[in-house]
């Protein structure tokens, strides 16, 4: 929940998102939110835009991103700065996990 200053992974219930996609919403504020995205093999985070900040890191596995018409592979480690509104997506080119961090928080997302 909101504002909550411990968050322990085994409480958090992954999302089934669809096509290979869970996600599990982990600590936030109004002004930060930490998302874990898992991804299988071949699953697509389809091209999308929104208001929010956004920096993702790589944990593991490899993904071709495309971040304003800028197609790249990352790769454990790899991180990736998305402003307000520009256009992003991916597809997992090996089964793999992100960490997204928000700012603000993704109201949609709860």
């Amino acid at each position: 929940m909101i504002d909550d200053r411990w968050v322990f992974y085994k409480d958090v219930e992954a999302k089934d998102m669809g096509g290979g996609v869970t996600r599990r919403v982990l600590a936030y504020s109004k002004d930060l939110m930490c998302v874990e995205n898992s991804f299988e093999k071949g699953a697509i985070g389809a091209l999308h835009h929104h208001p929010h900040t956004q920096i993702t890191y790589i944990v593991s596995g490899a993904f071709e991103f495309e971040i304003d018409g800028v197609k790249k592979v990352v790769r454990a480690g790899d991180t990736m700065l998305k402003t307000n509104d520009v256009v992003h997506g991916c597809v997992c080119l090996e089964k793999g996990v992100l960490l997204d961090i928000f700012n603000p928080m993704r109201e949609d997302f709860v």
